[in-house]
């Protein structure tokens, strides 16, 4: 079987060198040879131009078809693959077009596998985990009021003024500032219209206490039922957002009212510029280190007292094995691809597994990828 890899940005580069170091037959695809030359020429693949119909053609019954390419195409490529009996892998949150080829990959014995990165992926397996340890544990209550929350942040290592820098494009944060959030708390939902409407401070629990700047973002009342809850729990509180470090709403003020004011075509025109202008002020320098920060943590309580309170941790950042974002996405899919290669994930549309054999195995494998990860026990 044949993995074909689509996209040798920075954030791929980790996972691909490691699926080719193991063995694998792996064909790189990639817009510019050059820039696949550099980043695994070194190594036993084959590098081609990217091209829907050159990979589609090459494509066989079995291989696994790798998205690191813009979200445009995903759904393209999924399709390449289950027209070819073949499988298919992406960091990327399921987007309904995504969603909409469940049937047809199960029909084609196709697995269709997303949110396998780091958020979403890496806090998808926390979340499995602590829920799995709570049911598993004398605290189970069904009347046990839950809260919920999944913080996960790329921060610079070391802080600068603007406190953030951009790995790639600063476009997708823009426009992320734009989108609109629903999570619950007080066992309501709240729906908020900007992140920063909705800004808290977090004491993350880390070996030395940090208090971070954290919003909710996306929505977040679906990952209930992917978590496994049951729908007849009490829940006062559930978010999966966004952490940065203290000080960067204020040092982003000016740009969210620019940003809340634009619209349309020359809105769009207008964040395009915002963002060459961020990627040249604020992105990082050759070597500079990263830092990626990961908070999962569920709390029940039982008549108004804590009954069950994990936090599942990671800190991690840049260092001789380059970019702590770059690996903490790219590594997890190289998990998924070969999960799918083993037979271990079923046909269709899926996220990150919940399956406990490999929750257990791949959050084993991320611990060596951060300088400290593991789940603190609030109640000890």
């Amino acid at each position: 079987m044949t993995v074909h890899w689509c996209g040798t940005g920075l954030s791929a580069i980790p996972g691909l060198r490691r699926l080719i170091e193991a063995g694998h037959s792996v064909k790189v695809w990639n817009r510019t040879l050059e820039k696949a030359k550099d980043a695994v020429g070194d190594l036993p693949a084959e590098i081609e131009t990217f091209d829907l119909d050159a990979l589609t053609a090459a494509l066989g019954q079995g291989d696994v078809i790798v998205s690191m390419l813009p979200g445009d195409w995903h759904v393209p490529l999924a399709k390449a693959a289950i027209a070819k009996g073949a499988h298919f892998v992406s960091s990327s949150y399921i987007a309904p077009e995504m969603r909409a080829l469940d049937a047809a990959a199960q029909s084609a014995g196709s697995a269709l596998v997303n949110e396998v990165g780091l958020d979403p992926g890496i806090d998808h397996l926390m979340a499995h985990w602590l829920v799995a340890d709570y049911r598993a544990s004398a605290a189970y209550a069904p009347s046990n009021a839950i809260s919920f929350l999944s913080y996960c942040g790329g921060v610079p290592k070391h802080a600068n003024a603007f406190r953030y820098k951009f790995s790639w494009s600063p476009l997708g944060v823009l426009k992320a500032l734009q989108s609109p959030s629903v999570s619950i708390r007080d066992f309501s939902e709240l729906r908020v219209a900007r992140p920063w409407d909705a800004l808290r401070t977090y004491s993350a629990p880390l070996p030395v206490p940090e208090t971070f700047e954290v919003y909710p973002n996306r929505d977040s009342l679906p990952f209930m039922a992917e978590y496994h809850f049951d729908p007849a729990w009490p829940v006062r509180e559930f978010v999966r957002g966004t952490l940065r470090l203290n000080g960067w709403a204020e040092a982003w003020g000016d740009l969210f009212q620019e940003i809340e004011g634009l619209h349309g075509a020359e809105g769009m025109a207008r964040l395009k510029a915002l963002s060459d202008q961020l990627w040249e002020e604020n992105a990082y320098a050759e070597g500079e280190p990263d830092r990626v920060v990961l908070c999962v943590a569920l709390e029940a309580e039982r008549e108004g007292v804590p009954a069950y309170h994990k936090t599942y941790v990671l800190d991690a950042h840049g260092d001789a094995r380059g970019s702590a974002m770059a690996r903490l996405v790219s590594m997890p899919v190289s998990y998924a691809v070969e999960a799918i290669l083993a037979h271990e994930i079923h046909a269709g549309v899926t996220a990150a597994p919940s399956d406990p054999r490999l929750v257990i195995r791949w959050l084993h494998e991320i611990e060596h990828l951060a300088q400290h990860m593991l789940v603190v026990d609030h109640l000890d």
